[in-house]
């Protein structure tokens, strides 16, 4: 039996988003961080994004919008919604254990709550300062191989896995989708 349980996330999702505001709320409970690239995800699993179909979309603005209240969550639909988010995961995982934390609060607010466009380097570059994160040093990093290696690993593994989106929970080699399904993946740690 497991004692943590897998989130697998990436920036990109403003679902990811809702459910990490979620986890923060239970810190009894010990989340194993796995980001992976979405986007490189639904190419493996032959899915279309929800941003390209103006229905699902629309959609989407207003569940998360929903969701968020419901829940107290301060949120915001990014007016720059889709972008690619490769090089912030690189730059979750090059920044060490040690800075991740901070690094995910930060680009996930700043994108789902502030309506930034996380495209734009400078934008990117600004969020690093505050973080006291060397700008050379990350945009440099998220271009080594070892890097782009281990994203691409992650992202393979969750495809292994029968992951298909974000956010997803694992818990006792059970797959829990949706940040809607975190109480579930909560029940099966607690069952334990």
């Amino acid at each position: 039996m497991s004692n943590h349980i897998d989130f697998y996330f990436d920036i990109i999702s403003p679902y990811a988003y809702i459910a990490h505001k979620k986890i923060l709320k239970h810190k009894n409970i010990l989340f194993n961080y796995k980001p992976i690239y979405l986007g490189g995800l639904h190419k493996l699993a032959g899915i279309d994004s929800p941003a390209f179909n103006k229905y699902k979309l629309i959609n989407n603005i207003k569940d998360c919008n929903l969701v968020s209240e419901k829940n107290n969550i301060e949120f915001q639909w990014n007016s720059n919604f889709p972008i690619n988010s490769l090089n912030i995961m690189r730059g979750y995982i090059s920044v060490g254990k040690d800075k991740q934390k901070d690094y995910l609060n930060c680009f996930f607010d700043a994108y789902w709550k502030d309506n930034q466009d996380l495209s734009n380097i400078e934008n990117i570059s600004k969020l690093l300062s505050k973080l006291n994160i060397n700008n050379d040093e990350f945009f440099k990093s998220i271009k080594e191989q070892p890097i782009k290696d281990k994203l691409i690993k992650l992202t393979n593994d969750a495809f292994e896995k029968e992951i298909f989106g974000t956010p997803t929970f694992i818990i006792n080699n059970k797959i829990f989708w949706g940040q809607d399904r975190l109480e579930y993946a909560l029940e099966e740690i607690n069952n334990n």
